[in-house]
């Protein structure tokens, strides 16, 4: 079997080539973006440029020895050399320069490589599933399907529908009592038994006329008449494409670090890319608290301050607020991520976790909860909010909860909210 390439190239490059780069460079590749994702927006997607040192591209390669062996050099411009005179071999023995150190301490300077979202994406996501992927009424459509609407009397020779054309010809045949070919044959075979000058002279006579008949009536009567012809019909329907709505949920008290503000968004950044990655349309939605929740834009949410206690409750009663009144449960896939330090007033644990169990859960297809600690690691045992939301969790209710204090600890974080083993999905990993 010959299988031929026939997809085009962008932009003149060669894509077999491009394909086989990524596969042999896809860790330098994975590493690069993942540091360069959280200097983006949460919503910004590839096609930037990255940067992968040049040490990680070498390929082994065969090559003379200059170590051994007897060689001639032509040198042109030569005013050192005369003939007779030895050339000493290199400092470094092997004929092969090395170069300057680059301003980010790698031996080699960087390579500069543009990394399409689709090429991230397929290599970033390519083990990881959503659960309770569900399909909801749309709002958008992604172009249009070919769909059967029927037979239509005109068409194109590809579209001829042969057994609906042969069934009309046969009704139509039947309905005019076109004589059959066998009918035919069988009146012809019952003349030639006959004797022409004998008492069956009128018989045959009279036979023959009725099967000159015959033959005359098949003529005018065709076996397909262009009446008969069906073609099949198509119609372009609209595709549909499924919207989600991803909620960011964040504290914003003075306990919550930069540090700790910079592993949310690593995260939200991951969380919007899956998303992305699974549905056609996402929005997102920033909700920042202290003792008081309100909706933000991304530069708010993840640079401004406020001071005052923290009140998780008031996160999801926002949350609520705005699902009502924007994203309704039968139109909308529903995902929400909160991100916390672990602090919450004592008196409050009790409400937020009744609003989370009995009114956001049930709206949701998933809700993970990351508690982001010191970049030490840090921590004087399990906080208030996360005990609460572990005993939810051991309940039995739809909550993922998992705990990082570096930013290496997203990714796998990440991929075992998200990985296609679900038994795992519930664990609640301290």
């Amino acid at each position: 079997m010959n299988i031929v390439d026939r997809r085009l190239n962008p932009r003149g490059k060669s894509l077999a080539n491009r394909q086989r780069f990524i596969r042999r460079a896809r860790k330098q590749i994975l590493e690069a973006v993942r540091e360069a994702s959280a200097k983006q927006g949460i919503a910004d997607g590839g096609g930037n440029r990255i940067k992968i040192t040049a040490d990680s591209l070498h390929e082994p390669s065969l090559h003379h020895s200059a170590r051994s062996g007897q060689r001639s050099y032509v040198v042109p411009g030569n005013k050192e050399y005369i003939e007779g005179d030895r050339i000493p071999r290199p400092p470094y023995g092997d004929g092969r320069g090395g170069s300057e150190g680059s301003p980010d301490g790698d031996s080699q300077d960087a390579f500069q490589f543009v990394l399409t979202q689709d090429e991230f994406l397929d290599l970033f996501l390519e083990d990881l599933e959503l659960p309770d992927l569900l399909r909801k009424q749309v709002r958008h459509t992604d172009g249009f399907t070919p769909q059967r609407a029927g037979f239509s009397t005109s068409g194109t020779p590809s579209n001829l529908n042969l057994v609906r054309t042969m069934r009309n010809s046969l009704s139509r045949r039947i309905a005019l009592k076109r004589p059959r070919p066998a009918d035919i044959a069988e009146r012809e075979e019952e003349i030639a038994r006959l004797d022409p000058s004998g008492e069956d002279a009128e018989l045959r006579l009279r036979l023959e006329g009725e099967l000159e008949h015959q033959r005359l009536r098949s003529r005018r009567i065709p076996f397909i008449d262009p009446i008969d012809v069906r073609y099949n019909r198509f119609e372009n329907v609209p595709r549909p494409a499924a919207s989600a709505v991803m909620f960011c949920l964040m504290d914003v008290s003075g306990s919550m670090t930069a540090h700790m503000k910079d592993l949310a968004k690593r995260f939200y950044k991951l969380l919007y890319l899956f998303l992305s990655r699974r549905y056609r349309h996402v929005d997102i939605v920033f909700i920042r608290h202290t003792h008081l929740a309100r909706e933000v834009d991304e530069e708010t949410f993840f640079t401004s301050t406020e001071s005052g206690g923290t009140i998780v409750s008031t996160a999801f009663e926002e949350m609520l607020h705005v699902l009502s009144a924007r994203y309704p449960r039968d139109v909308w896939n529903v995902y929400a991520a909160q991100a916390s330090d672990g602090d919450n007033m004592p008196a409050d644990n009790p409400h937020a976790v009744s609003v989370l169990q009995n009114l956001i859960l049930p709206a949701c297809q998933y809700f993970a909860y990351l508690e982001v600690g010191s970049e030490d690691g840090r921590h004087g045992g399990p906080t208030e909010l996360w005990r609460a939301y572990q005993r939810m969790a051991q309940a039995g209710h739809p909550i993922a909860m998992r705990k990082v204090n570096h930013r290496s600890q997203i990714y796998p974080v990440f991929r075992q909210l998200f990985a296609r083993d679900r038994a795992t999905r519930q664990e609640t990993t301290p």
